[in-house]
């Protein structure tokens, strides 16, 4: 079993189910930077959830602008948004070497009839996902932004058994910034001066965060907590 199945399957299985779900996943990669696991449009077939590395998702408007909607970590689910469609609504591509876990939709729907709490979980990953996309964006201020991603990327990895203190940032700082909806210029701006303040230290794509109660303050507005 995979270590990172407690992340995305119901909680409590018995192993009766737990064997009955491996049944359905079929492993996918390695990946390298740059392989589509899925695009924009083609038919929707199947959840994949990140086994290891990371994963980028994102859209291109009517005026051939991208938006990045999310980065997605190991035991994460991608795809949840394509199920009312039947067709996936991003783009989807590895950002490193990454393995991802395969689940045929029409298997898990057929699983779902005789596991309520599958299908429960799978709604509030939805609604979580959701919730987790748009929290970067309202009207805080770059600082609030900024702190927010870096607590949040931390939080997440630290729930995986990674360190939570030392930031690897696989996407290059403009998809930081399209994430956020913010300039390249202000996302450099802001670690310069988080790194000026003694917040954190940057070397390259490699974040120490080094005054988590500092940090955390700057976020709480952004993650509502």
């Amino acid at each position: 079993m995979c270590t990172n199945a407690r992340l995305c399957l119901p909680h409590g299985l018995d192993e009766t189910r737990l064997r009955e779900f491996e049944c359905i996943v079929d492993e996918v990669g390695p990946l390298h930077a740059g392989d589509f696991i899925f695009r924009d449009g083609d038919e929707f077939t199947a959840l994949y959830a990140v086994r290891a590395g990371m994963v980028k998702t994102y859209s291109i408007d009517r005026e051939g602008r991208e938006q990045i909607t999310g980065f997605y970590l190991p035991g994460e689910l991608i795809g949840l948004d394509a199920i009312h469609s039947m067709r996936y609504r991003n783009h989807a591509f590895a950002l490193d070497t990454s393995m991802v876990c395969r689940m045929s939709f029409a298997k898990i729907r057929e699983l779902a009839q005789k596991w309520p709490e599958l299908q429960t979980q799978l709604l509030c990953t939805l609604s979580s996902g959701l919730a987790e996309t748009d929290k970067l964006r309202g009207e805080y201020s770059a600082d609030e932004r900024m702190a927010g991603f870096l607590i949040d990327l931390a939080r997440r990895l630290e729930q995986r058994g990674y360190s939570a203190e030392r930031l690897y940032l696989l996407m290059e700082r403009r998809d930081i910034a399209n994430f956020l909806g913010m300039a390249k210029e202000t996302i450099s701006r802001v670690l310069r001066r988080f790194q000026d303040e003694g917040l954190i230290a940057v070397d390259r794509r490699e974040v120490m965060l080094l005054d988590r109660i500092r940090l955390d303050a700057l976020a709480g507005a952004v993650l509502r907590d």
